[in-house]
Parts: structure tokens; C-alpha cells; sequence
């Protein structure tokens, strides 16, 4: 693939997303003067005017959060209308998981999500299981609920306040469903309507899907990647790669080697998938670098290829994901056998056991915690 082909296949996904979101501000914009200019004629003051401003603002910024749990909401609905069951909730870092029969609030911060809606998947019968509802089910959410906000427009019509606000909920609902629903890869994840369509292009993306899911469970309930069956974890083919649903399960056979600790194998793997052209979504590639770099700082840590690594697009990333632990084990093991901060390292520590505390799968923290270990013990011996 030449450099400039590679150039536009990760910028114009973002671009679109960023079109989308100036629509959003575009349309709650116009929607605002136009309410502000049907009223200049009434004897208010430049301070009401303002805040009747700053108000309707605030009121595009709620939308956009109603319309994130809406759409959430939708994944679970339509996934509990098609066999799946509840896994765990996220709107923004607020996360709620089922952990032994209990709903458990717990944290999670994940870049380019605002939310996500995790199920366990039924059984697979001949291969196969719904994808289409449960994937598209936040899209289909925003739509109904936006007509019903256009229905509660005509019926607050003769309220301006009232009916501008349901315009813009309207506006804000029609919009997040386009963005969600039709397939795009939006640069670090992949949108709901582009998993649909991955998930229905061969059998081999249905079952790595459903090996994410039930992974996903898996972990919820204390089970590490290396005590998991072996066969949800079979390396694909670099033509397999191509497939983003098939890249998870890439992806996901690449920690369990780091939770086995077979470092070796995994930064081989890793390098490779990392130099292929795959379909490895940007937030799996950023924390897969994350893990090259780990097993080149208890290996041979050479300052060559840490410098190749660590990017200003890799440390940007690792800023925005700082509460990750698996970014956080990286930056402690870089700290201790690369700067050899003894002191950055132990505030790097402190900031890790803040997180662990609600953090909501407790086996990576028990393996992120092995880790730290390793590259500690490696810092003494240096």
C-alpha cells in the first residue's frame, strides 16, 4: 500500500465524524438564532438574551447525552429481544457490570468511546447468531425516540423554548444514528454499522465476534485470557486479518501470549500485525504498541526501538487512555528500565492501585499486577 493511499484510508473516516458532529452543532446552531430572532421583537434585555444563549447551548450538550444513553439503551434492548444476555453498561467512564449475579458500579475510560453496551451472546447454532439488532439496535433507538421528539415538537409547537428544544433532540438523534449506523471505520474504533456489515461478510467474523463476547463474560467473572479454551484464541491468517472482527480474535491471541508471558512469541506476533496490512482498529493497535514496547523494555530495551515505538500519536494516545492499566504498566516498566526514575515509577504504582479499585475486570489487574512485578525484578538486576 503506497503512502498516500494509507494517508486517506485513516483520515476520511475521522473527517466524516468530525462533519457529522459540526452538523450536529450546525443544525442546534441555526435552530438557536432562529428561536433568538423570532423573539427579538419582545422587550427583553442583552442579559436575558444571553442566557436564553447559553442556555439553549446547554440544552445541545444534554441532548447529546440523552441521545449516548439512548443509544446504549437500544444495544440492550434489541440484544435482550434477540437471546443476549446483560454483560455490563458504560456511558462515558461510568460502568455498571454484572459480576456474580450483582450489578456492580465500576470505571472505564476507553478512547473515541462515549459508551458502550457489552452482552453475552446466546449459542451459536450451525455457526450462526443475530448480529443485525443487537449491533444496530443503539441506531434504531435514536430514530424512534427522535420521531417521538418530532411527534412532542408539533405538540409544543405554540411553546418556542419547548419546541426548539425538541427540534434539537430531534436534530441530535437523526444524526447520531447516521453516524452509528452507516458503516464507517471512524479511525480508532470501528461504528456499529461497519461491525453489522464485518459480521455478515463470511462465518469466520460471526464466531471471533462471538469469542469476543464471551471472552468479554469471561472476564467479568475472574477468568484470565490463559485460563480461557485454547481455541478461541487460534492465530488467523494475514488475509483473515483483513476482517475486523477477525483482528479482535488476532488481537486477543496476542494477550493471552503476554498473559502466559511467552514475551518472545507475543512481540513477534505483535511486530507482525502491526506491519501488515490488517484491520486492527486504532484503539487494539495503540495498546498493542503499548505491549511491544513492554516486552522491548524486559527484553532487549533498546532505545532505538522505544524512540520507533513511542510516536507523538502513540503518547498522545497513552495521555488520553492514562487510567488504562495495561497503559499505565507500560509507563511504569518505561520509567523503571528506560529512565530509570525510581521515583516517577512509584507515582506511576500509586496511580495504577487508584485505578484497580474500580476497575471492572479484576484478572487483568491480578496479570497487569505480574507484569509490573517483572519489570521491577528486571530493574534490580540491571
Amino acid at each position: 500500500m503506497g503512502k498516500k493511499q494509507k494517508k486517506k484510508k485513516i483520515v476520511w473516516p475521522k473527517f466524516v465524524g468530525i462533519v457529522l458532529f459540526m452538523a450536529i452543532g450546525a443544525i442546534c446552531g441555526l435552530l438557536i438564532a432562529n428561536y433568538i430572532d423570532s423573539n427579538a421583537a419582545e422587550d427583553i434585555s442583552l442579559g436575558e438574551e444571553l442566557l436564553t444563549f447559553f442556555s439553549l447551548i446547554i440544552v445541545m450538550y444534554i441532548s447529546i447525552f440523552i441521545h449516548l444513553i439512548i443509544h446504549e439503551a437500544g444495544h440492550l434492548i434489541f440484544g435482550l429481544m434477540t437471546g443476549y444476555s446483560f454483560s455490563s453498561f458504560r456511558i462515558m467512564s461510568f460502568m455498571w457490570v454484572k459480576e456474580n449475579y450483582k450489578i456492580k458500579f465500576k470505571r472505564l475510560t476507553l478512547a473515541g468511546t462515549g459508551g458502550q453496551c457489552l452482552m453475552t451472546p446466546p449459542q451459536l447454532v450451525d455457526g450462526k447468531i443475530p448480529v443485525v439488532l443487537y449491533n444496530l439496535g443503539g441506531s434504531f433507538m435514536n430514530i424512534i425516540t427522535g420521531l417521538i421528539f418530532l411527534g412532542m415538537y408539533f405538540v409544543f409547537q405554540s411553546i418556542p423554548f419547548l419546541s426548539t428544544v425538541m427540534l434539537m433532540m430531534v436534530a441530535v438523534g437523526f444524526v447520531l444514528a447516521i453516524m452509528n449506523g452507516v458503516p464507517m471505520r471512524m479511525g480508532i474504533i470501528d461504528n456499529d454499522g461497519y461491525n453489522a456489515y464485518a459480521l455478515s461478510r463470511n462465518r469466520d467474523a460471526l464466531r471471533s465476534f462471538w469469542v469476543q463476547m464471551k471472552a468479554n463474560e469471561q472476564l467479568t467473572k475472574g477468568i484470565r485470557l490463559k485460563d480461557m479454551p485454547d481455541e478461541w484464541f487460534t492465530t488467523p491468517s494475514d488475509e483473515e486479518m483483513k476482517n475486523s472482527m477477525v483482528a479482535v480474535r488476532g488481537v486477543f491471541a496476542c494477550s493471552r501470549m503476554i498473559d502466559t508471558q511467552s514475551f518472545a512469541q507475543a512481540y513477534k506476533l505483535m511486530t507482525h500485525f502491526l506491519e501488515i496490512d490488517s484491520a486492527i482498529v486504532g484503539l487494539h493497535r495503540r495498546l498493542m504498541v503499548c505491549d511491544c514496547a513492554y516486552c522491548e523494555l524486559i527484553g532487549e530495551n533498546r532505545s532505538d526501538v522505544l524512540k520507533q515505538l513511542f510516536t507523538k500519536k502513540q503518547i498522545k494516545f497513552m495521555k488520553s487512555m492514562k487510567k488504562f492499566p495495561s497503559v499505565l504498566r507500560t509507563e511504569y516498566s518505561y520509567a523503571l528500565l528506560s529512565e530509570k526514575d525510581l521515583v516517577k515509577a512509584e507515582g506511576i504504582k500509586v496511580k495504577f492501585e487508584k485505578c484497580a479499585k474500580t476497575y471492572p475486570y479484576p484478572s487483568e489487574i491480578q496479570a497487569e499486577r505480574e507484569l509490573m512485578d517483572i519489570a521491577e525484578q528486571k530493574s534490580k538486576n540491571i
